[in-house]
C-alpha cells in the first residue's frame, strides 16, 4: 500500500468521523460506503476497517460528551445489555447472507431510520411523558436532565417504554455485527420513538455505547482474519480525529438541526447503497 493510498484512507475517515460522531452514529455507517466505492476495498475487509474505526471514533467522543452531562450513562448500560446480545447472535451469521442482501439490507434500515426521525421533530419535554413511578425506567431512575447551550438551560427528560427499547436494540446489535456499522444508525431512532430521549442525548450516550457493541463482533472479525491493520490503522487514527471534532459541533448545534442533519444523511446513504445492490457505482456503470 502506498502512502498516498493510506493519506487518503485518513482524510476519509476524519471526515467520516467528524460528521459519525457529531450524529452519535461513529464512522462505520459512513466507512463501509467510502472504501467499497470510492477506495475500491472489498465489502467484508471494509466492514472489519469500519469496526476498528468504531471502537477509535467512540473511545475520541465519549469523553467530551461525559464532561458536558450529555451522556445518560444508565440507559447506556441498561440498553448495552440487549445490543451486545444482539451482536454476538450476529456474529453467527457472518457471510451467511451475500453480498447484494447486506447492501439491501443497509439501504432497508438507513431508509427506515429516517422515517422514524422525521415521524418526530419537536424535542419532548419532561412533562410529556407521564408516570405512575411503577414503570422500569423509575424503577432504574433512568430519567436524568442535560445542559444546552442553544436554550441557554438544563432541560430535564423523562425515559419511557424501556421494554420496547431493549428489542430494538437486540436488532440493532445484530446488524451491527453483520455491516460493521456501530448500530447508532439503530440505537438513535429507538432511543429517539422508544424512549423519548432528546436527540443530543440520544447521540451522546449512542456514542458511548457503540464501541462495546463494536468490540463484541471486533474479536470475531479478528479471528476470520478479516480485519488489514494496513487499512485499519490509518481507518482508526482518522476517526479518533474526527470523532473530537464531531464532539464539539454536536454540543453547539441545535437539537432540530441536528434531526435534520441526521435525516438528509441517511437518505444519502441509502439512496448508495441500493446502487451498490444493484451493482452501481456512483461513477455511473456496473461495479
Amino acid at each position: 500500500m502506498t502512502l498516498e493510498f493510506a493519506a487518503s484512507l485518513f482524510l476519509l475517515a476524519t471526515g467520516a468521523s467528524a460528521l459519525g460522531g457529531a450524529l452519535g452514529m461513529a464512522s462505520g455507517i459512513f466507512i463501509v460506503p467510502l472504501l467499497t466505492v470510492f477506495a475500491g476495498i472489498g465489502i467484508h475487509t471494509a466492514i472489519a476497517a469500519s469496526i476498528v474505526s468504531v471502537i477509535a471514533c467512540s473511545t475520541g467522543g465519549a469523553a467530551t460528551f461525559l464532561r458536558v452531562g450529555l451522556t445518560n450513562l444508565r440507559v447506556a448500560i441498561v440498553l448495552e445489555t440487549a445490543t451486545t446480545a444482539g451482536a454476538l447472535a450476529g456474529v453467527l451469521l457472518i457471510g451467511v447472507f451475500p453480498v447484494s442482501a447486506l447492501f439491501f439490507l443497509f439501504a432497508a434500515i438507513l431508509l427506515l431510520s429516517a422515517r422514524q426521525m422525521m415521524a418526530r421533530r419537536r424535542e419532548p419535554e419532561a412533562a410529556e411523558i407521564i408516570s405512575d413511578g411503577r414503570d422500569w425506567a423509575s424503577r432504574l431512575d433512568l430519567h436524568a436532565s442535560y445542559p444546552d447551550p442553544a436554550r441557554g438551560r438544563e432541560i430535564a427528560y423523562r425515559v419511557g417504554r424501556v421494554p420496547l427499547a431493549l428489542a430494538l436494540m437486540f436488532g440493532a446489535g445484530l446488524v451491527s455485527a453483520l455491516l460493521g456499522i456501530g448500530s447508532g444508525v439503530l440505537k438513535i431512532p429507538a432511543m429517539d420513538t422508544a424512549l423519548r430521549l432528546p436527540i443530543k442525548v440520544s447521540s451522546a450516550t449512542s456514542n458511548f455505547m457503540i464501541g462495546v457493541t463494536a468490540a463484541a463482533s471486533g474479536v470475531a472479525y479478528f479471528a476470520r482474519g478479516d480485519i488489514d491493520p494496513a487499512i485499519a490503522g490509518p481507518v482508526a487514527v482518522g476517526s479518533v480525529i474526527g470523532a473530537l471534532l464531531g464532539a464539539r459541533f454536536l454540543i453547539a448545534v441545535p437539537g432540530d438541526r441536528l434531526r435534520l442533519l441526521f435525516v438528509a444523511v441517511l437518505l444519502v446513504l441509502a439512496a448508495q447503497m441500493l446502487l451498490s445492490a444493484f451493482g452501481i457505482d456512483l461513477r455511473g456503470h456496473a461495479a
